[in-house]
């Protein structure tokens, strides 16, 4: 019975007629092959078969090197065309072969049937058939069939003049075998990265073989561009000793490549190693070993890979993540990271350098990102010695750190980016026995703003440069092929850090409390109206510095008009506590104009050399901006100013409000006056609200401004106490009307009430503070806490509905409505005045906080909704208001009216019921 190639069997070989099975793995010579078995946790063995009664041709020998003085030794002829006659009839084919010989050195010899049995083709036969061996006649017994078959055979291609036996000589049959090339990197250049056929004739390792080139017969050893399979070692005494996988890995290649016909790209030459891709009609080996865990890529020579980098760090991201073979106890560096936490938009309020960003989150919480893989321009060597007398600004006197700063300033500031975390950079501490200085722990990412990757951007513009890693680094940027081909381009064009030109030098001036210089500037500054700047810091929240671009000086800035709450100061001998509001007043100013390109008017200067003046941004006066926000006082010194009666006015509205800085303000008593009026008159007491819901229906839900601070203090506390003692989940059993604490998408708890309750695992709940409604299941609700019930502080979400207007009863039409109204004041301070009562909620307009705009005239005017016509007397004055806003929109036919007067008796296309 017919046996695999096993361990057993190589040690004790079978009997001569004992048929055995293999598959052929290398062909060595015309008449030698190695037959392996079936791999089963490892590679298989192997073992050498000679075959019986024929000789062929000994292919070429190279000379041992340590040998100079022995030459080459050069095919005989027909060596090749034998072994290549085996080669494409065997390679990976399965054979059955018998031992009939095994000398004491432990060479076997026997016979070798293509296929599982001896009815399949005799290999023996078929060389001598073709010319392509001799016959051994001397060892010939009379009695043998099969070396007769083989005589007669030899007699036919003989007499045919076959293979050996042709006629004019078998000079053309022997290769000019080329072992060496004298400039490899020429040679491959002179490829031009094109195709080449080869057979492989040797497999060291998973990543690196030596090919035959054919027709020219160039031997050379190739490294698989871009990966690094494990390797043997070669330890002292001589032994090798395998890397983990790296026996698996090379059995992975030889299994597909040995000997196998496949063309290879030879892609570059460094340092006399030749890379280079192989292409088999099955597949990509490159890409086939990272696919399975058998290698990792390589940066160094990944940049040559000509097949599309981002394959091969395709193929290895699936093995991470399937944890195959060399990555088994891999971990990704985010691993630990939730979904949310990994990937955000956020908005940039600031540059901190030329490879990190501070930006706000939705939750409001500010963080520092760092750009992932790459390092922002620096001084080296001998330049950092240099005028150390001199007061060193990294961003002006770093060549190349103003024009980084500048890139991403102008690119990012204000606006929402997309934040991919690529790696948490764990903290470093500082010793006495290290130069490496200590850094905090950084969460470094891959930004991106409109399909522009900013790490890539400031690179390919040569502000910056790619970090280079240890191979077995894995914390990187997941873009880090682009990195590096942007900086590849950078350095080829000359761009920035990498140009040959003169770095660009900033001579800016830091005139900040130099007063004399600052006294020459002033007459200039005042005569200039209003000068274009940018903020460059932001002291507090009435004092910044600014960076002049067009006399490319530095000043400190104060705002006019106003008394801003100061910060804390630390003074020698008598420190100075924070005055309450200004931190908020810093972030408020910070938010608004920290690192934006700004104008400013300037008035005057004091005896310190700080200029005194107005700041605009984008049509808003900071100065006023803060007033109206109950984080400033007008100061007494505006009233020469044009700016004085809108500061009033700010002023007036924030302290009606009692908000803020004016929360504990008390209004002096005078004497009250009785105004004479009608019974009936409409009342405009408006007071600052913040909208926090707009439902379908178009009613909305709004919060106090003045007990916002109350409700903040609440929810924090209530936050501190779950955090400390956490409910048990599962333990609070719904009933329909009962207040209780729910956790939001966000995580975070908030005050609610159950409205329904379909099944433990869909409960309706309302949130009180805020107006939304959502379906949780019960173990995301929790018992209220006694000291945060409604009792401590009423519910703060208040439900009103538009006056004066009519809703929709068409959804579609309705749906755009709500979508306008979304988009303009959700999540807005606004200022609201309560016009009738209705069925269920009071009527009200609202007014934008800054235009002080009515919103519900503003959709009449632009015809998304039509007027409810009022009957009662004292609010004739607003239905005419409104009446007039619908007949401008009317005439200029928009929204509802772009057909004109649709009208009737009955109803109309947009879902209103018109009254008759």
């Amino acid at each position: 019975m017919a046996s695999s190639v096993s361990a057993q069997a190589l040690a004790n070989p079978a009997p001569a007629a004992t048929l055995q099975r293999g598959i052929v793995k290398m062909v060595l010579s015309g008449c030698a092959i190695i037959v392996r078995g079936q791999p089963r946790g490892g590679p298989p063995p192997e073992r050498q078969i000679n075959l019986s009664n024929i000789r062929t041709g000994a292919l070429a020998r190279r000379a041992p090197q340590s040998q100079p003085d022995l030459k080459d030794t050069p095919d005989e002829p027909y060596a090749f065309q034998a072994r290549e006659f085996l080669r494409k009839m065997l390679i990976g084919k399965e054979v059955c072969f018998t031992v009939e010989v095994k000398t004491v050195l432990g060479r076997e010899y026997g016979m070798v049937y293509l296929g599982r049995d001896t009815t399949g083709e005799n290999i023996a036969e078929s060389l001598v058939k073709e010319g392509l061996a001799n016959v051994r006649r001397e060892g010939i017994r009379g009695n043998n069939p099969d070396q007769a078959r083989l005589c007669d055979l030899e007699d036919q291609a003989k007499a045919s003049k076959k293979g050996l036996w042709a006629e004019g000589g078998a000079s053309n049959t022997v290769r000019d075998l080329k072992y060496t090339i004298d400039n490899p990197r020429n040679f491959v250049d002179s490829l031009h990265q094109k195709p080449v056929n080869a057979v492989i004739e040797h497999v060291r390792d998973g990543s690196m073989v030596r090919a035959l080139l054919l027709p020219d017969c160039y031997l050379v050893t190739v490294m698989l561009s871009g990966i690094k399979c494990p390797t043997f070692k070669r330890e002292p005494e001589g032994t090798e000793t395998p890397e983990p996988f790296a026996a698996e890995a090379k059995f992975f290649t030889e299994s597909r490549l040995l000997q196998r016909d496949v063309q290879i790209i030879l892609e570059s030459c460094p340092n006399q190693v030749i890379l280079g891709t192989i292409l088999h009609p099955n597949g990509n080996i490159t890409e086939l070993l990272l696919r399975e865990g058998f290698a990792r890529c390589v940066d160094w020579s990944m940049a040559v890979y000509t097949q599309g980098a981002e394959k091969l760090r395709a193929a290895e991201k699936s093995a991470k993540e399937r944890k195959v073979r060399i990555w088994k106890d891999y971990v990704a560096p985010t691993a630990n990271l939730d979904q949310k936490d990994r990937q955000f938009v956020a908005k940039v309020m600031q540059v901190v350098n030329a490879d990190a960003i501070t930006v706000k989150l939705n939750s409001g919480e500010y963080k520092t990102i760092h750009l992932s893989s790459i390092r922002p321009p620096r001084i080296e060597g001998e330049e950092k010695n240099k005028d150390k007398d001199k007061r060193f600004r990294p961003l002006y006197d770093i060549p190349y750190m103003f024009e980084a700063r500048e890139f991403m300033r102008k690119k990012l500031i204000g606006k929402k980016v997309n934040v991919t975390v690529d790696y948490i950079r764990a903290a470093t501490t500082a010793s006495e026995s290290s130069t490496i200085p200590a850094f905090a722990e950084r969460t470094c990412a891959t930004v991106s703003i409109g399909g522009i990757n900013i790490a890539e951007a400031l690179v390919s513009k040569g502000l910056a440069t790619v970090i280079r890693y240890r191979q077995d680094d894995d914390q990187r940027s997941s873009h880090y092929d682009e990195l590096l081909a942007a900086e590849a381009r950078a350095i080829k064009n000359g761009k920035g850090l990498h140009s040959k030109k003169e770095v660009p030098i900033h001579r800016v001036a830091d005139i900040s409390g130099e007063t004399q210089k600052a006294k020459q500037f002033l007459p200039f500054l005042q005569r200039a109206g209003r000068s274009e700047a940018v903020v460059e810091y932001v002291f507090s929240g009435s004092r910044l510095k600014l960076y002049m671009p067009k006399e490319t000086c530095l000043i400190t800035f104060l705002l006019a008009g106003i008394e801003c709450p100061r910060g804390s100061r630390n003074i020698p001998g008598n420190p100075q506590v924070a005055e309450p509001f200004s931190d908020e007043a810093m972030a408020f100013t910070k938010e608004l104009v920290l690192q934006r390109e700004v104008e400013v008017e300037v008035e005057s200067m004091d005896k310190a050399g700080n200029f005194i003046g107005w700041l605009h941004i984008e049509g808003v006066n900071l100065s006023v901006a803060l007033v109206e926000n109950a984080l400033s006082k007008v100061h007494f010194t505006a009233e020469r100013s044009s700016y004085f009666k809108t500061l009033s006015c700010g002023e007036e509205a924030a302290r009606l409000r009692k908000d803020k800085i004016w929360a504990n303000y008390e209004e002096k008593p005078v004497e009250e006056l009785v105004p004479v009026t009608e019974e009936k008159e409409r009342a405009a007491n408006y007071r600052a609200v913040y909208v926090t819901e707009i439902t379908d229906t178009m009613h909305f839900y709004t919060q106090d401004v003045e007990t916002g601070t109350q409700l903040d203090n609440l929810m924090e506390t209530m936050r501190s106490e779950i955090a400390t003692q956490p409910p048990v989940e599962g333990s609070y059993a719904a009933r329909r009307g009962d207040y209780c604490i729910a956790k939001f998408a966000d995580g975070e708890w908030y005050r609610a009430r159950v409205e329904k309750v379909e099944s433990p695992a869909k409960v309706h709940v309302f949130y009180i503070d805020y107006g939304n409604r959502e379906v949780v299941p019960s173990t995301r609700l929790a018992v209220i806490p006694p000291d945060f019930s409604t009792r401590t502080l009423a519910a703060q979400a208040t439900e009103y509905a538009f006056a004066y207007i009519q809703v929709p009863q068409d959804e579609d039409v309705r749906a755009e409505v709500v979508d306008n109204l979304v988009r303009d004041i959700q999540n807005t301070q606004c200022l609201l005045n309560v016009e009738y009562s209705g069925a269920t909620c009071p009527h009200v307009t609202l007014q934008f906080a800054d235009s002080k705009d009515d919103v519900g005239l503003n959709l009449v005017k632009e015809g998304m909704v039509m007027v409810d016509v009022r009957k009662e007397k004292h609010l004739q004055k607003m239905v005419m208001e409104y009446l007039n806003g619908q007949d401008s929109a009317k005439s200029s036919r928009l929204n509802i009216w772009r057909y004109g007067d649709f009208r009737d008796d009955d109803a109309d296309e947009f879902g209103y019921k018109l009254k008759k």
